[in-house]
């Protein structure tokens, strides 16, 4: 006999998608936040430097779990019935800007022409000549898509949150974990 519970288990994500979703989520606001935080330290000064070669390092992190996040959503991701066409709008938009945003980000390195250290591993280095002009320019797209991931993803938790504690449906349960056993 199935159950309402059976029912809500059923309706959620894949492993996958989850995971997915909340890697991304972590990689964004850490990336947020390290850019937010090195305003604060001297500019050239060591720690805001490696600061900023950390944030670059797991930029390219987030870039390469985007394109695995995207893969997977084309190819096997569960595809779930969205709650309106605001929330399909927000995703696609989100989407949007994070694909944009890795891209100003390598382009913003490329400008800047100077090189980092991988995570420690090893140098890379995006261009040798620094392009001031696009450097700014860059970097204020890059700032500015940061701010609407920022925005539209704290709108987009917040609908989450309605959805949970006013509506009282079952929406923000499909991203997390369900009890019984997930298939990938």
């Amino acid at each position: 006999m199935t159950t309402n519970n059976d029912l809500v288990q059923d309706a959620g994500y894949d492993r996958a998608t989850i995971t997915l979703h909340w890697l991304t989520v972590m990689l964004v606001i850490a990336l947020f936040t390290m850019a937010e935080t090195w305003s604060f330290l001297k500019h050239g000064s060591p720690a805001r430097k490696e600061l900023q070669s950390l944030h670059i390092s797991i930029g390219i992190l987030l870039a390469v779990v985007i394109v695995v996040r995207i893969a997977w959503r084309a190819t096997r991701g569960k595809h779930l019935p969205v709650a309106s066409l605001a929330a399909k709008a927000v995703h696609h938009t989100l989407y949007l800007l994070l694909v944009a945003q890795v891209i100003l980000g390598f382009l913003l390195r490329w400008a800047q022409a100077e090189s980092f250290l991988f995570f420690g591993l090893f140098t890379i280095r995006f261009a040798t000549v620094k392009n001031r002009a696009l450097d700014h320019t860059f970097g204020d797209l890059h700032n500015a898509a940061a701010w609407s991931i920022i925005v539209l993803a704290g709108l987009h938790a917040a609908a989450a949150l309605v959805h949970h504690y006013i509506l009282k449906d079952d929406i923000l349960k499909r991203m997390f974990p369900r009890k019984k056993p997930l298939k990938w």
